[in-house]
């Protein structure tokens, strides 16, 4: 739950007065042009930047340790260590956050995003997607109710997108809350329950799909009509 969020950088105003909810077993998305506020939203969320308002993940403040425990991140661009290797960066993030039991679960996500033979490889030694394929493991290893992703299929090839999307759908159906900030539209085809439409650091549509599809209109025609850009 985010409320009344604002962020400014100087007298930049990035994000003004949002407010909104994302529940369990729902995909939202945040879209608009570049300089929306999108990825400014998403790292308020993750507590990476200093804001006015509030944010609450399971019922708990996010500055409480069990707000942050709840919550898988992957960033827009990947920042691993680069000393440690694949199987490294695992086995730390599930010690940290005290997940048990999760050999099947991480050797599967290995399977999946083809990194299986590659677990003794270092974080300076992956290419971009490889590293984004190892942050998108490191966010869903901690089992999340909440799954924060940030232009998450740039840089990765069709079948991680792939399973990437089949990822998303079966933590949604596990419960989980996604929330997903893009300005790819074709990228969340199949995937949304709800768009939030950003423009000028506000919140200027909120969509869900039955609404939508009542009007008989693709999300792009109406992305494109609420924003005002030209197609």
């Amino acid at each position: 739950k985010v409320s009344t969020l604002t962020k400014k950088y100087g007298k930049v105003t990035a994000v003004e007065n949002l407010s909104f909810e994302v529940n369990g077993s729902e995909v939202c998305a945040i879209m608009g042009p570049n300089g929306a506020g999108k990825s400014t939203t998403i790292k308020c969320i993750c507590g990476l930047l200093r804001f006015e308002g509030s944010v609450t993940i399971g019922g708990y403040s996010l500055n409480n340790k069990e707000a942050r425990q709840l919550f898988g991140y992957v960033p827009e661009s990947p920042a691993v260590f680069e000393l440690l290797t694949i199987r490294e960066h695992i086995d730390f993030i599930t010690s940290a956050y005290g997940i048990k039991d999760c050999e099947a679960e991480m050797n599967e996500l290995f399977k999946r995003f083809d990194l299986e033979d590659k677990l003794d490889k270092v974080g300076k030694e992956l290419s971009k997607g490889m590293q984004q394929k190892l942050s998108i493991c490191c966010a869903a290893i901690i089992r999340p109710k909440l799954l924060l992703l940030d232009e998450p299929m740039v840089g990765l090839d069709p079948k991680a997108i792939k399973e990437l999307k089949k990822l998303i759908l079966e933590l949604k159906e596990s419960g989980c809350a996604v929330l997903i900030s893009t300005h790819i539209i074709d990228s969340i085809n199949g995937l949304w329950d709800r768009v939030l439409i950003m423009k000028n650091a506000s919140v200027i549509r909120d969509i869900n799909r039955a609404e939508m599809e009542a009007t008989g209109k693709t999300l792009e025609e109406t992305f494109f009509e609420v924003t005002g850009v030209n197609q």
